[in-house]
């Protein structure tokens, strides 16, 4: 990210305020529909990672590294893309276009990930954050604990797998 773009979101959020309250708000009332697809995606990564975190919670309590190693692995754009290929004949036209402006959004695609797998995250992402900021929190929770369940059994498959090759 470029400085004078980190300075200008710095000063417009934090900038000197009257009285004991936050800081004015730039932006109220924006329709989720015209929100950037990258924005909707930055939010609904953040969801899935915090259902994620919490749901973990009920297995273990103590061993936070072990939680973190696990977190990573389901949330990362490969398993996020098993779980989208295996929910998308379940999606509605609207979250189909919601999915499709995410998977079309120009980004960078890590090295952990093949371009489709990134591209199918986002777009899986991108949904996700459009059902939370357009306060779809049932659908929403339906699609998350279907997306979980499926990443459980990608999961534990390739590990039985992986411990019979040995």
């Amino acid at each position: 990210m470029k400085f004078d773009q980190f300075q200008f979101l710095l000063n417009n959020a934090f900038q000197e305020n009257e009285g004991e309250g936050p800081p004015p708000i730039k932006y109220q009332n924006v329709p989720v529909e015209r929100l950037h697809p990258l924005v909707l995606a930055y939010v609904g990564d953040a969801y899935f990672t915090l259902y994620v975190r919490t749901t973990l919670l009920a297995y273990e309590q103590n061993k936070v590294r072990v939680l973190h190693t696990l977190d990573s692995k389901i949330v990362s754009a490969t398993m996020q893309a098993v779980a989208y290929q295996s929910l998308e004949n379940q999606l509605t036209e609207q979250e189909m276009s919601i999915v499709k402006r995410g998977r079309n959004a120009k980004s960078t695609v890590p090295k952990s990930a093949t371009v489709a797998e990134y591209r199918n995250s986002t777009g899986f992402e991108a949904l996700l954050g459009y059902l939370y900021l357009g306060k779809n929190y049932e659908r929403l929770s339906e699609l998350v604990e279907k997306a979980f369940a499926v990443i459980a059994r990608e999961m534990t498959k390739t590990a039985k797998n992986s411990g019979e090759k040995k």
